[in-house]
């Protein structure tokens, strides 16, 4: 018989961490991994719209990355260190500084703000870099709390929301989508 899907432990509003320690669902820790998951997910839906080879393979290591964090993120820290839990590696975070950089080299300087649009793979993209820098605003709380999160956690989230964002200009210059400025409004 197949594992069922539903335990039914969670319908008074908590559930467990790894480890075993129950919690809220509402817990901090919680809105955090749950975020990281809302991202991956969403970067599932990138990765169907995207044509380009290299930007599949980034994509799906990224997501590999994200579930490395989810279980980072979903541990009782206290219990963590007995745990056999994927690793988040510098290297992870120079892979993405690699690739925003070989992404900028055939992009335009940026010469001015742009409006998050003009085709939907790129506004796409523009949701999951705003899921991305969520996630890492619930972690970034969850440090402060003093709810212990690895800092390598906080350098990639915060390099893959930056990725995104380039990732979203590079996708318009191969689809030929002019950007969108964003022109302020003045007072007259």
């Amino acid at each position: 018989m197949a594992m069922k899907i539903y335990t039914k432990t969670g319908d008074k509003g908590t559930t467990s961490l790894i480890g075993g320690t129950k919690v809220p669902k509402s817990h901090h820790r919680i809105e955090a991994y749950g975020t990281v998951d809302e991202l991956n997910s969403y970067l599932g839906l990138i990765r169907d719209l995207t044509q380009d080879e290299h930007s599949l393979r980034i994509l799906s290591d990224v997501q590999d990355r994200l579930f490395t964090i989810g279980s980072s993120l979903a541990c009782d820290p206290v219990k963590e260190p007995k745990m056999r839990l994927p690793d988040l590696y510098a290297a992870d975070i120079e892979v993405l500084e690699n690739e925003i950089d070989r992404m900028n080299d055939v992009l335009e300087p940026m010469k001015h703000f742009i409006i998050p649009g003009g085709h939907p793979s790129v506004s796409h993209i523009h949701v999951a870099r705003c899921i991305c820098r969520r996630a890492e605003r619930a972690c970034v709380r969850l440090e402060l709390e003093s709810l212990e999160v690895d800092p390598l956690v906080l350098q990639y989230l915060n390099r893959l929301s930056d990725y995104l964002f380039v990732l979203a200009r590079y996708a318009g210059h191969q689809l030929s989508i002019p950007e969108i400025p964003w022109k302020p409004r003045l007072k007259s």
